[in-house]
């Protein structure tokens, strides 16, 4: 069973099915409410608060679980009981970007068209050229808005901008693009001021919460490689004179994950928590610092001068590379930039990470 909601084509005298019922060979999310009967099809109704799927997802989501397959289906919905004159705010289909509109939006009678943008946000969607004016297009025309509503105007959320070209947009369907603001939660106000936005509703900011948010996806993302890994230095640690020692490849092991451990702290907690504070404007010299911080706790655990170096400089080095995630991650960062500070920093962080690996095995024995 195919786990989308579809808006089938049929006349406006057929009863819609039933919110819990579904449709033939689909299944209806539990946030749909009801069914509304439109000129050119039924339009599910959605629900302007989440529940416990939304929430539980949510969480899936922020740790990474599903991530690329948290999406609706694309096409229109209703939210509360719209009408000719009502707005129409496309969105993203990926399930998160969704939620947050129809929850933001609550006490709204408003059209929300959703695009394909293949499961992802709408910044990243822009970027990757799956929230376009082709897309928009396809959209405005299957849905039939020409007949739905009154006005020519569609409003997409500000981020979308480096991906849609409106004028595109205006001459295939004579719906006139209206920016609105960077947050959904400022979707009332914008429509209360009369589609203008605000200074404050322009402004893309990067608070704490939102970084720290980040690092706790690519922890969920990272698994595997930790278990790589583990069994990397697992093996590495054994080796020696005797050919494998199991009691030196467990303790050696766990020795370097630690350090791994602390690097990826460095990386993904404290660089986004204190980013505007951090020295240099690099984020991969900003992880280094960090790491070299959090390292210091390897001199504790070592054994001997030549594994606490290891374990010290393995944290700089980890630190600095998952550091690195931030620069296509913040709101101050360019392509061009991305790759110029990646060409630079590689090169050091791999000569350090052999530096460390030498002097932790090293500082083992054996």
């Amino acid at each position: 069973m195919r786990e989308l909601i579809v808006t089938p084509n049929k006349p406006c005298c057929c009863p819609g099915p039933k919110a819990d019922e579904g449709l033939p060979g689909y299944r209806v999310w539990p946030f749909v409410k009801d069914w509304l009967t439109t000129p050119s099809a039924m339009v599910p109704v959605v629900k302007d608060r989440w529940e416990g799927p939304d929430y539980l997802g949510w969480a899936g989501v922020r740790l990474g679980i599903g991530r690329s397959r948290y999406r609706v289906a694309p096409g229109l919905y209703a939210l509360g009981r719209p009408g000719p004159g009502s707005p129409v705010l496309a969105t993203a289909n990926f399930k998160l970007t969704f939620d947050v509109l129809r929850r933001d939006a609550k006490g709204l009678d408003a059209w929300l068209l959703v695009l394909d943008t293949k499961g992802i946000n709408v910044w990243c969607a822009a970027g990757k050229g799956t929230f376009n004016a082709p897309e928009l297009i396809r959209r405005i025309k299957g849905a039939g808005l020409d007949k739905l509503v009154s006005h020519r105007r569609v409003i997409v959320p500000q981020l979308c901008g480096p991906g849609l070209a409106a004028r595109e947009v205006k001459e295939a369907t004579d719906f006139r693009v209206v920016f609105g603001p960077v947050r959904a939660r400022d979707i009332g106000r914008f429509l209360q001021a009369g589609m203008k936005a605000d200074p404050a509703m322009r402004r893309v900011d990067f608070p704490a919460l939102d970084r720290l948010m980040l690092g706790l996806v690519e922890f969920a993302l990272a698994l595997k490689t930790m278990a790589l890994v583990w069994a990397g230095l697992f093996l590495l640690a054994g080796l020696g004179s005797g050919i494998f020692s199991l009691a030196r490849a467990w303790s050696g092991a766990w020795l370097g994950f630690a350090a791994y451990m602390l690097g990826f702290a460095a990386g993904n907690l404290l660089v986004p928590l204190g980013l505007p504070w951090w020295p240099g404007r690099a984020f991969s010299l900003k992880g280094a610092v960090a790491g070299a911080i959090t390292g210091l706790c390897g001199w504790a655990l070592a054994s001997s001068v030549w594994c606490g170096l290891g374990l010290w400089l393995g944290a700089t080095v980890v630190g600095s590379w998952y550091a690195m995630n931030f620069t296509g991650s913040s709101t101050y960062t360019s392509a061009s930039g991305v790759e110029k500070e990646m060409r630079r920093a590689i090169p050091w962080q791999i000569a350090g990470l052999l530096a460390a690996l030498a002097a932790w095995r090293a500082g083992l024995g054996g």
